[in-house]
């Protein structure tokens, strides 16, 4: 299928409408262009913005009313191009790139979500049509796409100027730009001293241009090409080399590390987050600050946007959700099993956490003070059964009045 057929199918025929220039509320021009610098180009930038989209790309959602056809939908397949996982890795990415992201909903003729399509980034522009919002995206085949405001998710981040977009990565480019210094600068550093350079002086007097430019090049040809396997030169009394000591300043380990810090700062990432060795609380200061937000967005968007006002008054929402106790660490995994034994867990959720297999029955709650999972009777001790020491099998001394011979 070709990709202008593809948008046929998705979004349907697309018909010529006479629009107008949206204005926004501060007056700011609503057109955008793409950023055209090279951030995601950058190993840096793309190890954090795969980093975010990588836990991102784990949670699941949920839909609180029971809609379990929208619920399947969402982590299973939202489009016929991407999986679950698939879909919030490439929302994530995009978000993280240009500030912006464009979530087309697909409806059937009842209106019910039929699937989500991320809009791959373009130039665009807010129009007004009949009264309402559209955007008009300029794909890049040269396809137009006008979408209403309300089928549209829309997620921004560095959301300041404008009432549609998010601002752009101007801010990061500079320190973007001095670490490509950077780097140009140690490869060409390599190069240059991996070279054999210096300067070949003849003894010989009075020499013609033609006969110093026809010296050097035997001298290069020779001794200088591939074929120098030795890295030996040869010389007659006649000539001498004299070699150049080249020594070419270049950004020192902590100037570059600098850079780095910049833009892990600038994405909210550290070297633990990149290199995936957060744990316990390290996990959780990540998770709160860089996944919880971006989840609870894409939520509360698509909640609005898929549901009417009367569906989300009888409770429909939908709420993405990761599981943390995954990233505690095994020592406070284990610990888990107390809540186990105070009820507050059964054992199979124990058991998830830990990436086992479930049990059969251990989705009941149980406690070691009542192994065979029996409810007391009402007002009845839990400790029924065992003396104050907590060790059965003394009743009889409770019978003699607890006297001791």
């Amino acid at each position: 299928m070709t990709f202008r057929g593809a948008i046929a199918q998705i979004f349907g025929t697309l018909k010529d409408r006479v629009v107008t220039a949206w204005r926004e509320i501060n007056g700011y021009s609503a057109t955008f262009s793409p950023f055209t610098g090279t951030l995601y180009a950058n190993e840096t930038c793309r190890a954090c913005v795969r980093t975010l989209a990588e836990h991102t790309s784990k949670a699941n959602a949920r839909v609180t009313a029971g809609d379990k056809r929208l619920e399947t939908l969402l982590n299973v397949r939202p489009n016929m191009y991407m999986n679950g996982k698939d879909f919030l890795y490439k929302v994530r990415t995009i978000y993280e790139i240009h500030n912006t992201a464009f979530v087309y909903i697909n409806r059937d003729d009842r209106g019910q979500c039929i699937g989500l399509y991320p809009i791959p980034w373009c130039a665009s522009e807010a129009v007004d049509y009949g009264g309402d919002l559209y955007i008009r995206f300029y794909l890049p085949d040269g396809t137009k796409l006008i979408a209403a405001w309300g089928d549209l998710a829309v997620l921004r981040k560095d959301y300041n100027t404008s009432d549609i977009w998010g601002d752009g990565n101007d801010a990061i480019t500079s320190s973007l730009d001095l670490l490509q210094t950077a780097n140009q600068g140690m490869a060409n550093a390599i190069k240059s001293t991996a070279n054999l350079r210096g300067i070949v002086k003849s003894t010989k007097p009075m020499l013609s241009d033609a006969d110093v430019e026809k010296t050097k090049e035997r001298f290069v040809s020779a001794y200088m090409g591939l074929s120098n396997t030795s890295g030996i030169a040869a010389l007659d009394a006649t000539q001498e080399y004299i070699p150049l000591n080249i020594q070419p300043q270049i950004a020192n380990y902590k100037y570059v590390e600098e850079l780095r810090a910049n833009i892990y700062r600038y994405f909210g990432m550290n070297e633990k987050a990149v290199t995936s060795q957060l744990v316990g609380d390290d996990w959780e200061a990540f998770y709160e600050a860089q996944i919880e937000p971006f989840l609870i967005a894409l939520g509360l968007e698509l909640s609005y946007k898929i549901y009417t006002d009367r569906q989300r008054g009888y409770g429909n929402a939908i709420i993405y959700e990761a599981n943390r106790m995954q990233f505690m660490s095994t020592q406070s995994k284990l610990a888990l099993v107390q809540m186990v034994d105070r009820r507050a867990m059964t054992p199979n959720e124990w058991r998830a956490v830990l990436n086992l297999s479930p049990l059969p029955g251990g989705d009941e709650l149980q406690s070691w003070q009542n192994p065979k999972n029996t409810t007391p009777a009402k007002g009845a001790d839990a400790d029924a059964g065992q003396n104050g020491s907590g060790v059965p099998g003394d009743e009889s001394d409770a019978a003699d009045g607890g006297k001791t011979p």
